[in-house]
């Protein structure tokens, strides 16, 4: 599954799409900023910070669809992430991640099994997908996954050395 043509809107409003980081392994992650899973921010940051200079990149999609824990706008959210947590990776417009207005990268990505081999939609906030230099999903961790798991790091450097 490639996904690098579905087209996005960063946070600030401005068109994007998948195909701005090809080459790149992705950690695509679902985010909230009133949510138990909130303070997974300051790994993901390191995590990003880690590996970005060898071909690595976060992209953060706000979501408001798990108990109404990203209610802010957009400029709310941002100030939040940047303030609060230094996040410096890549955030998205607000978007849906299930659903009948689910956006379609979601829709690709919820494709993918975890590791139990379960499919279909994202359970909570901060659920993690890994995606290829070619834009495939190699990896679906649930929100309980911290962005330090070694799992999720070994899948990581798997990637970013092929």
């Amino acid at each position: 599954m490639v996904l690098h043509d579905i087209p996005l809107t960063t946070i600030d409003g401005s068109a994007a799409n998948l195909a701005d980081y090809a080459g790149r392994t992705l950690l695509i992650v679902n985010v909230a900023s009133e949510c138990g899973f909130t303070r997974q921010y300051e790994g993901i940051e390191k995590l990003y910070e880690q590996y970005v200079d060898r071909g690595f990149a976060v992209l953060g999609f706000p979501c408001n669809q798990f108990g109404g824990q990203e209610p802010g706008t957009a400029e709310e959210i941002q100030e939040f992430c940047s303030n609060t947590w230094g996040v410096t990776f890549p955030l998205f417009e607000k978007i849906d991640v299930n659903g009948a207005d689910r956006h379609r990268l979601y829709a690709a990505l919820t494709e993918t099994a975890d590791s139990e081999g379960t499919a279909g939609d994202v359970e909570w906030n901060f659920e993690k997908f890994l995606v290829s230099r070619d834009g495939s999903v190699v990896g679906r961790f649930r929100s309980r996954t911290e962005p330090d798991d070694p799992v999720l790091l070994a899948a990581v450097e798997h990637d970013l050395a092929a």
